[in-house]
């Protein structure tokens, strides 16, 4: 889905300019629950088409350059001057400050992690917000003199404009208050849109929903359409919302990879087929996928295979149909890690379904949930009617189990994996944590360990156990799981599981480690 696709005349628009942030559409997501319509643009785009728009404001996002270096990513500085609420985010203040005749240069330490925050002088912008709250910072550039006209209005022990004002309504952050981890972040943000810029605050999902279904067969016309289905929320959400839009013009396609935990076929074939009532076609390709996987270790190598065979596949079946459009559940996050959304952002992991296609393709992309985050798309499944046990399952990733396998995937390794997860989530729903974890699974490690199991010396396999807790899966905080939990499933998996004689927990969080391993 395009910006478009979430575009309406009927309600007022924020826009996005994005200077490559991998938090740019975090900020979108953040004004969506404020029920305020924003749209991203790349940070270049002319002032015609900026004005067209009709913005009750801008905001100018984070991004990873500096404002002085020479191919510096700059906006034009006449939306200074149009009148509109201004707000600049990290980058977007020191763009800011270097258009408008203020001094920015490297810092004496990147600044990284939580700070704690003081307002110096009121403002709309703070309304609600105590006078020293914890912010997440980001940068290694600072503001070293103010452009003029502007006065600070915080501070952090590091940086004596986290936040600067310069009537009526210019306003700058080198903090990110549309990460979860800052503390009033959306209170500053729903401030601004309502406070500063007089937005209505009237955007629901159900809006969404309606633009959805209404892009889909304008982009589709009378065309049939394919759909990539693995049985996850984002499939099936984009599933069932284009089976809704268009009917019998669609079919869905579960590829069998190989590659899918224990029993998930079956599963997968029921919940979509006899629960949501989405046509549905099985292809049983694991043995080809398995096959061009042997010996593979690296894993961008391991999702480009997987990726480029998923679509050969599906342009096969797709083929026969004559389908001439390829549906994948692809998400926000997804799309950030991969590449620039118009920006220059820097790519973290190629996703099999963004940034893993092949050059040339014979099915044009549909994306329908492509700028939401992952409970947005569960809200989207709650108005669209699908059971809880789909909604709530946790993600999986479309390479499946080769990039929780560390190293070589072979049948031997899948099976040791399958039966620690199952065995993993198993105890989780048990001890009624697996709706209070966002995701959680396991990995096979490519090491081996020593122990002692019946009185004798094993030299077996590692796993690991991973657990988060998230909103946006943007960032994420390892989830505590209790110890006397842990302990059950440790002991299970290696008593159960032949070949595994050692479990660790993965304590790490989101940024800096991803969620998943490879």
């Amino acid at each position: 889905m395009t910006t478009s696709t979430m575009n309406s005349s009927s309600h007022e628009t924020v826009l996005i300019l994005d200077f490559g942030s991998q938090y740019s559409h975090s900020i979108a997501r953040r004004l969506r629950e404020c029920q305020v319509h924003s749209t991203v643009l790349p940070f270049d785009r002319p002032l015609e088409q900026i004005k067209s728009i009709q913005p009750k404001g801008i905001i100018l996002s984070g991004g990873p350059g500096s404002v002085y270096e020479n191919d510096a990513p700059h906006t034009c500085k006449e939306i200074f001057q149009l009148g509109i609420p201004v707000l600049g985010i990290c980058y977007g203040l020191q763009e800011i400050a270097y258009q408008l005749g203020g001094q920015v240069a490297r810092g004496t330490k990147w600044e990284y992690g939580h700070a704690t925050c003081k307002i110096v002088e009121q403002s709309d912008l703070f309304r609600d917000v105590p006078e020293t709250f914890s912010v997440w910072m980001s940068h290694g550039d600072l503001v070293t003199q103010l452009p003029p006209l502007f006065i600070p209005i915080a501070e952090t022990d590091n940086c004596s404009f986290a936040a600067i004002y310069a009537k009526p309504h210019i306003y700058g952050l080198q903090f990110h208050p549309e990460v979860t981890h800052t503390e009033y972040g959306l209170q500053i943000l729903k401030n601004f849109v309502v406070h500063i810029c007089h937005c209505r605050c009237d955007w629901t999902m159900e809006d969404f929903i309606q633009q959805c279904i209404a892009s889909i067969r304008q982009q589709v016309g009378s065309a049939k359409v394919i759909g990539a289905v693995s049985g996850g929320v984002d499939s099936t959400v984009a599933a069932v919302l284009t089976s809704r839009a268009i009917g019998t013009q669609f079919e869905a396609l579960l590829v069998d990879n190989g590659l899918l935990r224990r029993d998930e076929a079956n599963q997968v074939v029921h919940r979509l087929r006899d629960t949501c009532g989405v046509q549905l076609r099985y292809v049983d390709a694991s043995s080809l996928f398995l096959q061009l996987l042997q010996g593979v270790v690296d894993p961008e190598e391991k999702r480009k295979i997987i990726g480029n065979t998923f679509i050969k596949v599906f342009e096969k079946e797709a083929s026969a149909s004559g389908a001439s459009f390829l549906l994948q559940g692809t998400l926000y996050p997804d799309v950030i890690e991969s590449s620039s959304h118009g920006g220059p952002s820097v790519t973290i992991k190629t996703h099999h379904n963004v940034g893993g296609l092949p050059d040339k393709m014979n099915l044009k992309l549909l994306e329908p949930l492509r700028e939401l985050f992952k409970d947005e798309v569960r809200a989207v499944g709650k108005l669209l009617g699908i059971p809880e046990d789909s909604i709530y399952r946790h993600p999986f990733p479309g390479p499946g189990l080769a990039i929780r396998i560390l190293g070589q995937v072979d049948q031997h390794r899948l099976e040791i994996l399958r039966h620690a997860d199952s065995i993993y989530i198993e105890e989780l729903k048990s001890a009624n944590l697996y709706r209070c974890i966002s995701q959680a699974f396991a990995v096979l490690l490519p090491v081996k360990a020593v122990g002692v199991m019946g009185d004798t010396r094993s030299y077996e396999d590692v796993v690991a156990l991973r657990a988060v807790e998230t909103v946006d899966y943007m960032t994420a905080k390892w989830y505590p799981i209790p110890a006397t939990v842990l302990e059950k499933i440790s002991s299970r998996i290696v008593n159960e599981v032949k070949g595994v004689n050692r479990v660790v927990y993965d304590i790490t969080s989101k940024p800096p480690a991803t969620i998943e391993w490879e």
